[in-house]
């Protein structure tokens, strides 16, 4: 199968990172291909980043359906899942994003968890996809470590400490059983801090790369039944002017 990763934003030593993780965890039989968009923000640090992040990685799709070898699933690598349900209107295949399929994963092997993510602007981002995803009850706290995505594109030992203080703080202090890694860019870090910690440290891109395998292989795809509908044909102007030419299937 093949699997297009795409990190919204436009830096592209985070993409070729989060690519190696990606293929460090697949099947040999799994192609993965990973790209950013052609514009968009350097990193996604705030909803203003995230919304502006989300034109350009819905370019990607569209691109990429219009290929005679389209993707068998799609992987959204930034914590937000900026843009998820639109995706999926756009194609068949499964969309999945990194906290979705992280926080799922980690449902499944702790009664209770945490998220350690970047900046604490972004903790609200986390809570919402928590209540959305119908899993906020079961995820006791989220520390931020202060630490700007850029931060993370070479991880260091300073950083790999601050990142482990973080975790053993929630693990003895809130309750933990799990912990999330809040950030696409901590991907490289999982194996370290497992060890380190003795818990399940869980990556919302390896999760990701697994979870769409099994749906591949389980034959099941995005539904296109009222949610998910492609979207209706209509005019748009501008910058989105290429937009005009994509059809909806309408009833």
């Amino acid at each position: 199968m093949r699997i297009q990763l795409i990190n919204p934003n436009t830096c592209q030593g985070m993409t070729d990172k989060i690519a190696l993780c990606a293929q460090h965890i697949a099947l040999p039989t799994t192609q993965i291909t990973a790209c950013s968009p052609e514009h968009g923000p350097e990193t996604i640090e705030c909803a203003r980043d995230e919304v502006l992040a989300s034109a350009g990685l819905l370019d990607v799709i569209k691109e990429c359906e219009q290929e005679t070898n389209k993707p068998d699933a799609y992987i959204v690598a930034c914590f937000g899942d900026p843009a998820l349900d639109a995706a999926k209107e756009l194609t068949e295949a499964p969309v999945l994003g990194i906290a979705q399929a992280a926080f799922h994963a980690a449902s499944l092997v702790a009664h209770r968890f945490s998220v350690v993510t970047t900046l604490a602007r972004t903790i609200p981002t986390a809570e919402h996809l928590l209540q959305r995803y119908g899993l906020a009850e079961r995820c006791c706290a989220i520390r931020a470590i202060e630490l700007p995505v850029l931060a993370l594109e070479k991880s260091d030992n300073a950083t790999f400490q601050q990142l482990l203080a973080a975790c053993r703080e929630t693990l003895h202090h809130d309750g933990a059983e799990a912990i999330v890694l809040g950030c696409a860019g901590m991907s490289d870090l999982v194996s370290d801090l497992q060890s380190e910690l003795g818990v399940p440290v869980i990556d919302g891109v390896t999760a990701a790369v697994s979870l769409a395998e099994s749906l591949h292989r389980l034959s099941l795809s995005t539904s296109k039944v009222a949610t998910y509908a492609p979207p209706p044909a209509k005019p748009f102007t501008g910058r989105y002017q290429h937009w005009s030419a994509v059809a909806g299937k309408e009833d």
